[in-house]
């Protein structure tokens, strides 16, 4: 019975080694998952980007913009709220 279970012992040792090394002669590289992660990733910052151009150049417009010497009880009796 001793016998047994030390065989058993050192085969379980030498397999769980063996499915634990790391890489081995052909590193996978990344995976599908992986890869569609990281893409995911991408296209949000790009369609995130295109609104905050919109917002900039709207600020940078209100900002140099000819109306931008008069109060704001001037503008809104004027009618530009910018609502």
């Amino acid at each position: 019975m001793k016998l047994i279970s030390a065989t058993i012992l050192s085969l379980t040792i030498t397999g769980t080694q063996a499915l634990a090394s790391a890489g081995g002669a052909k590193p996978e590289g990344m995976g599908l998952l992986a890869t569609f992660f990281i893409a995911f990733a991408v296209l949000v910052v790009l369609f995130q980007f295109l609104p905050g151009m919109t917002l900039f150049l709207g600020m940078l417009k209100g900002i140099f913009s000819s109306d931008a010497g008069k109060s704001g009880k001037e503008t809104v009796r004027d009618g530009r709220t910018g609502l």
